[in-house]
């Protein structure tokens, strides 16, 4: 791994444990579940409007990212989203190696919601 993978967290997923979807697949997934849902943007770009009952985990948080992710389930998949879907890939990564099983992400965030 190169030294720039391991700065800015490059390498692949586990595809077992992680999967990005589409705006239609994402939709169906959360729609009429109780759901792990998380907007790991800023506290500011959530309140400019978030996906419905989406929480709000900031991903520049740092010990309170952690914080508030362990007082997740880590048996039941979360969703993860951000502006564009890199934040949301980063996160995806500290939340599986914190222990959690299924991530799926919206795929291009929430500008393609």
């Amino acid at each position: 791994m190169s030294f720039l993978s391991l700065l800015f967290g490059g390498g692949a997923l586990d595809p077992d444990k992680f999967e990005v979807l589409d705006k239609n697949a994402f939709k169906a997934a959360i729609r009429n579940k109780k759901v792990q849902l998380v907007d790991v943007r800023t506290a500011g770009e959530y309140r400019t409007g978030h996906i419905g009952k989406a929480i709000n985990i900031d991903f520049f948080q740092g010990s309170d990212f952690k914080s508030s992710f362990e007082k997740l389930d880590k048996g039941k998949p979360v969703y993860l989203y951000c502006r564009s879907g890199s934040r949301s890939r980063k996160a995806a990564r500290k939340v599986l190696d914190m222990g959690f099983e299924k991530v799926y992400d919206l795929q291009g965030g929430y500008m393609q919601w």
